[in-house]
């Protein structure tokens, strides 16, 4: 491993132990030639996959571009942050098991919106608004209006 303060390709590893999410090994590693002492960690990889994207561009899938945009949808909201762990090590275990190499974006997206409904509505609006491209307020409010229970449904109040 390539040492990130000096770029020296001889470093050592000192501890290695199962990260908090237990599905990847962090490693604490120490370079001889600066004395830089830094952490990776290694994620077992069942596949390489390939987005294809809606213009028909094929890219190679980026676990962090994900993660990315999942945090950003949960910002500030009250999830811990090894829960949103869980969640992408799931989303990501869900792509590789589906047995294709060549996954649709918009497949993507659907699993993630799929999951974040289940944790935090907020989050999954967030979400909702970026992959579905809102141009205005009215597309939020159509949106949510979607994820409300039908008003005719409801008991009328008495006033």
């Amino acid at each position: 491993m390539r040492c990130p303060f000096c770029g020296n390709i001889d470093t050592q590893v000192k501890d290695s132990r199962p990260a908090e999410d237990h599905v990847a090994i962090r490693r604490r590693r120490f370079c001889p030639a600066c004395g830089g002492r830094f952490t990776t960690y290694e994620r077992v990889q069942l596949r390489d996959l390939v987005v294809i994207k809606s213009n028909g561009r094929r890219e190679d899938f980026d676990r962090d571009k994900l993660e990315r945009s999942i945090r950003m949808a949960m910002q500030k909201r009250p999830i811990e942050p090894e829960r949103i762990d869980q969640m992408i090590s799931g989303i990501v275990r869900r792509l590789e098991s589906l047995g294709e190499t060549d996954i649709a974006s918009k497949q993507i997206g659907e699993i993630v919106m799929e999951t974040l409904a289940r944790i935090d509505t907020v989050a999954y609006v967030r979400f909702a608004s970026v992959y579905k491209n809102f141009q205005e307020a009215d597309d939020f409010d159509k949106f949510v209006s979607e994820l409300r229970p039908n008003e005719k449904d409801k008991p009328k109040s008495e006033e």
